[in-house]
């Protein structure tokens, strides 16, 4: 029974790639024949076809695209006979929930729109459930070869050239300094910012703005400050990783392996564990922004998008304020590693629906990632554009010039000190996989918890009369490594097999 089924098997596939030519599988066949017929669908100006987008943004970002989706419906839009209405729900989490009422027909839910803006793990519950287009029989492969591959890439979940998430806007990570607070100290230490450009030189120079601000205050012991926080843990684990060539979550067919290795682990323990419970890092606030307004730190990794939050004065306990400046950098690499940093942000889910509907929201994704309209809608909230040709100063520059674009000078020195290094980095982010989100999130908490807990240890010993090294000393012992190492490994294999 098994070799008949076989052979009638064998006889239908080479039936197929027979009628599709020499050379050409029967997939590519099925897809250029729905690349002809998305080709063929006509729209109509005197019956234009309306589309819902829902989204998170507010601000600059819900400005600058309500400004767009307006200039697109009296122009593009009006001429093809397509009308764009969106819907802004404020938050991430508010919009992830209301896709997934959506999905799920939840009572009292909204009908799906025609478009949603979605990060890759909602994208690709929805895309399991069978709720959103395959938008690549809309693009062709020269127009899908203008934006950057890895945002491309990060929209095929079934590894082949299938897509499913259209990329609008996207960021990375950078370090944020306080400029004003960092010079004193520079001059004083010989410090450099190209220090800055390693997770390890970073290490040192925190231990170092630790013992300079301790001896500004000689009568008082044990006083210094801490240098540097960090927004992402999971970030740091999945970047730092991959610089040194890891993935940490190898996902293959939608399964997952978890790939911690346990030498590579040590030194990313080595570079935040340490220091924190020594006080060099610190991290009190939601976001580290918030210790840089309050002095406890003067540095720190963030996204991208939040330089525009970096504040311009730092208020002590007492309420006294003073005015600072800024410097933006790199985001810190491991030593040795490659230059591969963080690629994040949402982009654009097409509802599944009729190839008219489906058509017509791609055509509106290309008109704003066009180059200019695509410059247009990130600038106002310190994103990247994500075509390789807005992936540059000079392209901003000439918005700025011939249109009197307005930018936030921290959003435009951000912008500058990414795309200056644009061609020499390469950008990541882990492929889906069921529960991905959750796995990821224990990174975010695991080691920085910890580290808080046993800072706060060492500072009660060292208030309780212990000296300094002596209260530090039980935390640095392989033990400690060992038993964090492991309990690590094992939250992570439980959460991915959920």
């Amino acid at each position: 029974m098994k070799k008949t089924f076989t052979v009638i098997l064998t006889a239908v596939l080479a039936g197929s790639i027979m009628l599709t030519g020499c050379g050409t599988t029967a997939d590519q066949s099925l897809k250029e024949s729905s690349q002809a017929a998305a080709a063929k669908t006509e729209l109509d100006p005197d019956k234009p076809v309306s589309l819902t987008v829902w989204h998170y943004y507010t601000g600059a970002q819900q400005s600058s695209l309500d400004k767009l989706i307006s200039e697109f419906n009296a122009g593009e839009g009006a001429e093809k006979g397509i009308y764009v209405e969106a819907s802004s729900f404020g938050s991430i989490k508010d919009l992830e929930q209301a896709v997934t009422d959506s999905i799920q027909e939840a009572v009292g839910s909204k009908e799906m729109p025609d478009m949603f803006a979605s990060y890759a793990d909602t994208a690709y519950s929805a895309w399991k459930a069978g709720k959103i287009a395959d938008i690549s029989q809309y693009v062709s492969e020269d127009e899908l070869s203008e934006y950057v591959d890895g945002y491309i890439d990060e929209g095929r979940f079934n590894n082949n050239d299938e897509l499913y998430l259209f990329p609008t806007a996207k960021s990375t990570e950078t370090l944020l300094l306080n400029k004003t607070d960092w010079e004193p100290f520079a001059e004083a230490t010989g410090s450099t910012v190209e220090e800055l450009s390693t997770e390890e030189g970073i290490a040192e120079v925190a231990e170092r703005y630790y013992e300079w601000t301790d001896s500004l205050t000689p009568d008082i012991a044990d006083d210094g400050k801490a240098f540097y926080g960090r927004d992402s843990m999971a970030n740091y684990f999945v970047i730092g990783m991959k610089q040194m060539g890891e993935d940490l979550f190898d996902v293959r067919d939608g399964e997952v392996s978890i790939n911690a290795d346990k030498d590579k682990m040590r030194r990313l323990w080595e570079c935040f564990y340490v220091p924190y419970i020594k006080g060099y890092f610190a991290r009190y606030g939601k976001f580290c922004a918030d210790d840089v307004k309050t002095g406890e730190i003067i540095a720190y990794t963030g996204s991208s998008a939040s330089s525009v939050y970096f504040p311009d004065k730092v208020y002590d306990t007492a309420g006294n304020e003073r005015s600072i400046d800024y410097m933006i950098l790199d985001a810190p690499i491991m030593e040795g590693g490659e230059h591969i940093k963080v690629q994040q942000g949402a982009g654009m889910a097409v509802a599944k629906s009729d190839s008219l509907h489906e058509y017509a929201s791609v055509e509106f994704l290309k008109w704003l990632t066009a180059k200019d309209n695509n410059l247009r809608f990130v600038a106002g909230g310190g994103y990247l554009p994500v075509r390789k040709d807005a992936n540059n100063i000079e392209a901003l520059d000439k918005l700025i010039e011939e249109e009197g674009l307005e930018v936030d000078p921290k959003t435009y020195d951000c912008f500058k000190s990414i795309t200056d290094s644009f061609n020499d980095t390469s950008f990541y982010t882990t492929k889906c996989f069921a529960n991905g989100y959750a796995t990821r999130s224990v990174l975010d908490k695991d080691l920085l918890s910890k580290a808080k807990e046993d800072r706060e240890a060492v500072c009660a010993a060292i208030a309780s009369g212990a000296l300094r090294q002596e209260a530090i000393k039980p935390y640095l012992t392989e033990e400690n490594f060992e038993e964090w190492y492991d309990n690590l490994c094992a939250e992570l294999e439980a959460e991915a097999a959920k």
